[in-house]
């Protein structure tokens, strides 16, 4: 069953949108003091604690969600919450967090390598990026939810990932951080502008790993503003 995401205010006003893309850029600046914090040996839980200071110091009011910051096979649940697993080499390390601003919700994920990875963990990364950039560059104003997430599940699918990519390629955000509308097959909406949606392909390959790469997109009438601008080639600390 779809999940049921509040459907008033969709469309925002343009304070709406600068308070949403104050609380992104508290993400950005978290994600870069991140880079340099994380060291093999530390947990899960660890790097979280750190991500919800830095949000909080960084001037965040609360946070928009339970952060989420996975390693190794926990990567391959996309909702997993922090454990005491240590971070290691050759891991994979998901981080999706955010703060609230004026009210109003940021949301970004990303997926860093720690030490060498493998030739596989690498190309899923790539084939993720490119579905995500795929997903972004369809995303204004007029195309549909279901064209949009077409855009990444496609370039999923023709890797054969398909039955991998297991939620939606991204939903709304406002003062919740799951808002209508749904980038989704079924989805029956209309990106318009002013619109604030992420855009979060994942693939979860079960008890391996898993890669999620999430922004957050204002949609516009000629493509998006993409309140997110950290790195999203592949970063191997």
């Amino acid at each position: 069953m779809a999940e049921q995401l509040n459907r008033d205010n969709m469309i925002k006003s343009p304070e709406e949108l600068l308070n949403i893309l104050t609380a992104e850029a508290m993400g950005d600046k978290c994600f870069e003091h991140i880079l340099g914090f994380i060291r093999p040996g530390m947990t899960e839980l660890q790097v979280a604690e750190e991500i919800e200071r830095t949000l909080f110091a960084l001037g965040a009011e609360a946070l928009a969600f339970d952060t989420i910051c996975v390693s190794g096979a926990n990567t391959c649940l996309p909702h997993g919450m922090p454990s005491d697993k240590v971070i290691e080499e050759g891991d994979l390390l998901t981080m999706d967090f955010g703060g609230v601003y004026k009210g109003f919700c940021g949301d970004m994920t990303r997926t860093v390598g720690i030490g060498c990875l493998s030739q596989e963990q690498i190309h899923v990364y790539d084939v993720v990026l490119r579905a995500q950039l795929a997903a972004l560059g369809r995303c204004c104003d007029g195309v549909t939810c279901a064209d949009a997430d077409a855009a990444a599940r496609d370039i999923i699918d023709a890797e054969g990932y398909g039955s991998f990519f297991i939620h939606t390629t991204g939903h709304g955000v406002g003062r919740e951080v799951h808002e209508a509308p749904r980038l989704a097959g079924n989805s029956p909406d209309v990106l318009t502008t002013n619109m604030a949606v992420t855009v979060e392909p994942g693939i979860y390959i079960p008890d391996r790993f898993g890669v999620r790469i999430e922004d957050l997109a204002i949609i516009t009438d000629f493509g998006i503003i993409n309140a997110t601008k950290s790195v999203k080639e592949l970063i191997i600390l």
